[in-house]
């Protein structure tokens, strides 16, 4: 446990002012810059999201990108978000686009996952649908030589708890098709960490990220994930706790820091990125503790 973890900088981390939400996803930062500042940082993983990846192609090419992320020393790479990808109305035809861009680019790059994300809006789903959807995007995902990470959010309306996360994944039972646990999606609506190692099979859990939270939101769910998240170890989480937990489950990945906030938005890149990795290794220095007292 004394080895310091790999850490990825998920694609808001490095994304300047931009933030998730229609008209502000798009970084205003070049890519390659954010790789680089990453990189010098210490940071071995990477993210990015669909709309920087086509802003970079634009006049790059995705040869030009794996060369970028190899002589930076990047060894891991996801990307994001595909959404809408069971619906059958208006949504698909784009959702369509988006996946087979990034399955495009998965293959290209090498990237090990692809984040997909659950119903957000108020639409009914056909429970038997989505898994069937979700068992055909992991099948497609794998003949990419990628597979699929499925987010839960507390406040979708259908996906929206680690237990349905895992109802998901253990019912459809595909190699390619597992989760994305974020601890703010854990923690905020008050699930027990147990779970994790308790019910989630460690074959399914594909990515974890790291970030913290004051003890009650601020607005709504969605304004405190996107504007009010904190460094790990500074808010109410127990973030070591839910690293401890996480390790129990029998993760061995690359541990993703995500961190949303208006504040983190404002720091210079460099700054940014050194906060966020000095106040994540601290918490996992204070898990290996715990660990060390409880043997």
């Amino acid at each position: 446990m004394t080895t310091p973890p790999q850490l990825m900088a998920t694609c808001w981390t490095t994304a300047g002012t931009a933030m998730p939400g229609p008209g502000t996803g798009r970084s205003p930062l070049r890519l390659k810059d954010r790789i680089a500042a990453a990189a010098a940082g210490g940071w071995r993983g990477f993210g990015v999201v669909h709309s920087d990846l086509a802003a970079y192609l634009e006049r790059g090419t995705l040869t030009e990108l794996r060369g970028i992320l190899a002589d930076h020393g990047i060894t891991q790479l996801e990307l994001e978000l595909i959404e809408d990808w069971w619906t059958e109305d208006e949504r698909r035809p784009e959702s369509d686009r988006i996946r087979r861009e990034l399955l495009t680019a998965a293959e290209a790059l090498g990237a090990q996952t692809i984040k997909i994300g659950p119903e957000t809006s108020s639409r009914a789903v056909d429970p038997d649908r989505f898994a069937a959807s979700f068992d055909a995007l992991a099948t497609e995902a794998a003949e990419h030589g990628t597979r699929v990470a499925f987010e839960f959010l507390p406040f979708a309306s259908y996906g929206d708890s680690l237990k349905a996360g895992i109802d998901l994944v253990t019912q459809v039972a595909n190699p390619a098709g597992g989760l994305c646990v974020d601890i703010w999606h854990v923690a905020r609506p008050g699930t027990d960490y147990t779970m994790i190692a308790e019910s989630l099979p460690s074959e399914y859990l594909f990515s974890v990220e790291l970030n913290d939270a004051a003890a009650a939101p601020i607005g709504t769910l969605f304004e405190d994930t996107v504007q009010r998240r904190l460094l790990p170890g500074t808010g109410s989480f127990d973030v070591p706790a839910f690293i401890n937990a996480v390790r129990a489950a029998g993760f061995t990945g690359m541990w993703g820091v995500e961190m949303l906030s208006d504040r983190h938005r404002s720091l210079p890149l460099e700054r940014g990125l050194a906060e966020a990795r000095e106040a994540t290794l601290a918490c996992f220095a204070e898990a290996n503790r715990r660990l060390t007292a409880s043997a």
